[in-house]
């Protein structure tokens, strides 16, 4: 479902992206278009985009494509999912320990809006770091 969601092919048009959304959450997902994590997640970012379109906008940035940020946000994940709001990296608590993105698939739909929508209230009242609402952490996994 890559093909779907709007892609941003240069630095530049990653900057314009995050520069000139004022109202909404910006949420980039670095990754390849050819790989299957990206893919599982490309799928549910554009199954939730109609749902979220008045608080949050969905782009795609291939890593191959346009490198400029791979040293910057540390992307050496297949699939890392990045949120920004007035120009500013919105960090959020997932529970694991790094706390600049999501680089794991997320399979339900909910969980992604969920987790969009808290960043979304906690960057609008000015916070760099929210916590999930779900703790993502492997200490309640036997």
């Amino acid at each position: 479902m890559s093909y779907m969601l709007p892609h941003l092919h240069s630095g530049w048009a990653v900057d314009q992206a995050i520069l000139t959304e004022e109202k909404r959450v910006v949420v980039i997902r670095f990754g390849s278009d050819w790989d299957k994590t990206c893919m599982q997640t490309d799928e549910v970012l554009f199954s939730i985009a109609e749902d979220i379109k008045n608080f949050a906008v969905i782009y795609l940035v291939d890593v191959n494509e346009c490198p400029d940020f791979n040293e910057m946000y540390e992307l050496y994940d297949p699939c890392t999912v990045m949120f920004f709001f007035r120009n500013k990296h919105i960090m959020i608590d997932l529970g694991t320990g790094n706390n600049n993105k999501v680089n794991w698939h997320i399979n339900s739909r909910q969980e992604y809006i969920d987790i969009i929508e808290t960043v979304f209230r906690g960057a609008r009242k000015g916070r760099g770091l929210v916590v999930s609402p779900k703790d993502y952490s492997t200490k309640y996994r036997y």
